[in-house]
């Protein structure tokens, strides 16, 4: 399942959880059993949640669509003759464990500290240790959070290069990102304006940088590797993937079942690890309860909420805002139509948008409503979708941006 989770927080807010998922089991070995040439830049991705997703770990029930892109490029580079590390938290996982071809480090556990003082110590030393451990030439982290300033501070202190990708529009609205505490945003709109370069998902955030921060952005595309067999399914039923918070606005899902009672709808994700999440996610239920075409499943781990997919005959999304919704590109990857009330600035060679953009509940209910019914309009649309993700979002395309990107910020030729 991918889900755009909020990003990690340094601060002493509703703790630093992991994200799970199998991301291709791989194979794990000690970093002594692989030699790595220097004939590329060395990129180390700082990405604290990642472990479970990466390492296949089922037990951890957070999945971040962070945490899946980095765990997608990261093996890719190193297939590409890059050498690669990634920084995480310690999740019981040895040291300079190498999975994929990427060397993992850690640094402290998830809710290890005192409150107030482990904002510093264990988080931050710990973290500081580990970058200067990993000694790379170019360190990449994702998702609004405190460590974005730590780590273009790192780097400039160190003569390294840095990368912040935003993962949400609302990441580069000053004031305005998922992050708690004021401290917290200082750090991160600190770092967005001292790292070496800005990756950003779409002209939106392209646009905000440029008028909030005062920079230029790359534009650099999501990218996935469908399972073998992924499809669509013509007589499936609508299908419903994200966290279960306010943000995501779930409760348009449920009105939009409301009016289409005649159709099937399957409702995939976990909640926020703090009280109010699990206060939500219940309200949720409550609401589920009383609509028979309507299934919640919960949390699942991501291979398993990946095969929901190959059930699905269109995917509904209903937040507020995005950055580039993984699930765009899981349906997309699919040829599965998709029906939106956010817009990524998609456009296929006509100019026109890839998939359905609404913005209101009685729009949304008629184009969904008419790719149900409509054998014709549902066949146009998903040749469309498939269209553009081969084009733009293929697992090949993204790295080969990614590759360009580095190593001209690395100064390799």
């Amino acid at each position: 399942m991918l889900l755009e989770r909020t990003a990690l927080q340094t601060g002493d807010g509703p703790g630093l959880a992991g994200s799970t998922s199998p991301a291709n089991s791989g194979t794990v070995a000690s970093a002594t059993s692989l030699s790595c040439g220097r004939s590329r830049p060395h990129i180390c991705f700082v990405a604290p949640s990642t472990w479970p997703l990466f390492s296949g770990d089922r037990e951890i029930p957070v999945v971040g669509g962070a945490e899946v892109q980095q765990g997608l490029i990261a093996p890719a580079l190193a297939q590409r003759g890059f050498r690669v590390s990634m920084i995480t938290l310690d999740y019981g996982q040895p040291e300079a464990t190498v999975v994929k071809g990427v060397t993992v480090h850690k640094f402290c556990k998830p809710d290890e500290g005192l409150p107030v003082v482990r904002f510093i110590y264990p988080r931050l030393t710990s973290l500081w240790q580990a970058l200067a451990r990993v000694d790379a030439d170019v360190y990449y982290q994702r998702t609004a959070a405190a460590l974005t300033g730590f780590m273009a501070h790192f780097c400039r202190r160190h003569g390294k290069r840095s990368i912040y990708a935003g993962a949400s529009d609302m990441d580069f609205v000053p004031g305005k990102q998922d992050i708690a505490y004021a401290r917290d945003r200082w750090l991160f709109e600190y770092g967005v304006r001292n790292v070496d370069r800005v990756f950003v998902q779409n002209t939106t955030q392209l646009e905000r940088v440029r008028d909030n921060f005062g920079r230029e952005s790359a534009v650099v595309p999501n990218c996935y590797a469908p399972p073998a067999g992924a499809r669509a399914d013509r007589g499936g039923y609508i299908l419903w993937v994200a966290t279960v918070r306010a943000q995501k606005r779930p409760e348009i899902l449920l009105e939009i079942a409301r009016r289409l009672p005649q159709y099937r709808f399957v409702m995939v994700g976990g909640h926020d690890h703090d009280r109010r999440g699990i206060e939500y996610v219940e309200s949720v239920r409550q609401a589920v309860a009383a609509l028979p075409n309507v299934e919640y499943r919960g949390f699942l781990p991501y291979v398993e909420a990946d095969r929901t997919f190959d059930g699905a005959r269109v995917v509904l999304n209903t937040s507020s805002y995005e950055g580039f919704p993984n699930i765009f590109l899981q349906a997309w990857a699919r040829g599965i139509p998709t029906v939106s009330f956010v817009d990524t600035r998609s456009r296929a060679p006509d100019g026109l948008p890839v998939y359905d953009i609404v913005d209101d509940v009685e729009a949304a209910t008629a184009r969904t409503l008419r790719l149900m019914r409509d054998d014709t309009a549902w066949t146009v649309a998903s040749a469309r979708v498939a269209s553009h993700f081969r084009d733009h979002h293929s697992l090949e395309a993204a790295v080969a941006v990614y590759e360009k990107q580095l190593l001209e910020l690395a100064g390799h030729p």
